[in-house]
């Protein structure tokens, strides 16, 4: 029997995000202690912040942007998961959003084509 983490490990997506997002941030985060783990829901928050934003966001501009409090260390294991994942990159001035799903992308990318 496959475990769940065999699975994250190969690079398997899963259809329950929520699960994979909390494997992830266990297995990445097993050295340092976690105070409080984020929900989903303060995942998505944080994500749509940072892609909504025009310019280049910073941790506090993304915690005063956000409709809920957050915890300083529950937002930094977010952008540590969105960063792993290559969804955002941190620049000097804040955190932008560098994900693209755009399907023609993928398919040129598969194909090795260079639009």
């Amino acid at each position: 029997m496959i475990s769940y983490l065999d699975t994250v490990e190969k690079g398997v997506i899963n259809i329950y995000p929520h699960i994979l997002i909390r494997c992830f941030l266990m297995k990445s985060l097993q050295k340092t202690e976690v105070l409080h783990y984020p929900t989903l829901k303060t995942v998505l928050a944080i994500e749509e912040v940072v892609k909504n934003s025009n310019l280049a966001a910073s941790r506090n501009e993304i915690l005063r942007r956000l409709e809920n409090k957050v915890m300083r260390s529950s937002l930094n294991v977010v952008l540590d998961y969105l960063e792993n994942r290559g969804m955002i990159l941190e620049t000097d001035k804040g955190f932008i959003w560098t994900f693209n799903s755009s399907k023609r992308l993928l398919k040129a990318e598969k194909g090795g084509k260079i639009c």
